[in-house]
């Protein structure tokens, strides 16, 4: 076996080996999720409800209130990791997120409309948040299309959509001030009283997400090399980027419609993957998913002890980590994201 085969292939293993220890990352974060909180339970209980049932008030703790809470976060921090890693993929930019290119407040507008003027049609919270993310990342990438795709000219296009669909929720908020109340936590972002039929609604989008996207993570490799090289290798450029722009929509509207507004998770867990495991994306969405799964689940569990009884929303604690590590990106100038 050559060198540069042996090489390729110990970085290989090191780097699956990152993915495993993430993925027990993932169990001992779930297991700390559900243990603490304003009751605190024993392991022992802990593992007795998840392996056989019960009964008492532990268990409908447990059961019916954290366990879907902590499932939900990480549902949640993986649709909005694989999101931005598909963004920054698609847009070769290391500040493309559904948060910052104006998916997320598409969104969002949808959203607050929804809980603002047809409070009692909540079921169509995802269907229509995805419609709004959808149709703001395709309004977006046409304002973007100057004879061509042009990364810069889509990340600005997605600022300025972004700032003018935050004035329509200010708009709402500010002709409905009775019901204000009802979107605070969706505008923050939290994870406060999630139930089984939040786990419903995001588990189908992301799983079919994930596994979309693991098939199209080689076409994504192709494509951060370039426009000329990708189309030489054989890569359908607009089909592509549309169908991962689809996907990338789709996952981000599924967790804003569950969690609300979060910010930071698909901006940031990209480049701590990309730090982790390089710049391949067989491995770095899977990384990037257990990442931002383990990550969001143990924000939620600190957002839910630091203060107890008082329950601080998750947003304010994934900003409060969020935007120094944002920080230390731009002083090492993204340097994992262009290696």
């Amino acid at each position: 076996m050559s060198r540069e085969r042996r090489q390729v292939r110990n970085a290989w293993a090191r780097h699956v080996a990152v993915v495993a220890g993430l993925a027990v990352l993932c169990v001992l974060v779930f297991l700390v999720s559900l243990r603490f909180g304003s009751y605190r339970a024993s392991w022992s209980e802990i593992l007795s409800v998840l392996s056989s049932g019960g009964d008492g008030a532990g268990y409908q703790i447990i059961w019916n209130i954290r366990l879907p809470r902590t499932v939900t976060a990480m549902l949640v921090g993986l649709c909005l990791a694989l999101s931005g890693v598909c963004l920054q993929g698609v847009m070769r930019n290391p500040l493309a997120s559904p948060s910052i290119i104006g998916i997320s407040a598409g969104a969002g507008l949808s959203g607050v409309a929804i809980l603002i003027l047809f409070p009692d049609a909540h079921h169509l919270l995802t269907p229509v948040a995805f419609l709004g993310a959808f149709s703001t990342s395709l309004v977006i990438y046409l304002m973007a299309w100057q004879q061509g795709f042009q990364p810069t000219r889509l990340i600005l296009s997605g600022v300025a959509v972004s700032s003018f669909l935050g004035a329509g929720i200010s708009a709402l908020m500010v002709f409905y001030p009775d019901r204000v109340h009802s979107v605070l936590g969706f505008m923050v972002g939290g994870l406060s009283a999630r139930a089984w039929k939040d786990v419903g609604i995001i588990l189908p989008y992301a799983i079919a997400g994930s596994v979309l996207l693991g098939v199209l993570a080689k076409r994504l490799n192709l494509l951060m090399l370039g426009d000329e090289m990708a189309v030489s290798l054989g890569v359908p450029l607009e089909s592509t980027r549309l169908s991962l722009l689809l996907l990338a929509s789709l996952m981000a509207a599924a967790a804003v419609s569950v969690a609300g507004l979060l910010g930071f998770v698909g901006l940031l867990v990209p480049h701590m993957a990309r730090i982790m495991v390089g710049s391949d994306h067989r491995l770095l969405f899977p990384t990037s998913a257990l990442l931002g799964a383990a990550l969001l689940a143990a924000c939620d569990t600190v957002a839910r002890v630091v203060m107890d009884p008082v329950e601080i929303p998750v947003g304010i604690i994934m900003a409060l980590l969020g935007a120094p590590f944002f920080l230390y990106l731009l002083h090492t100038g993204f340097k994992q994201h262009r290696s």
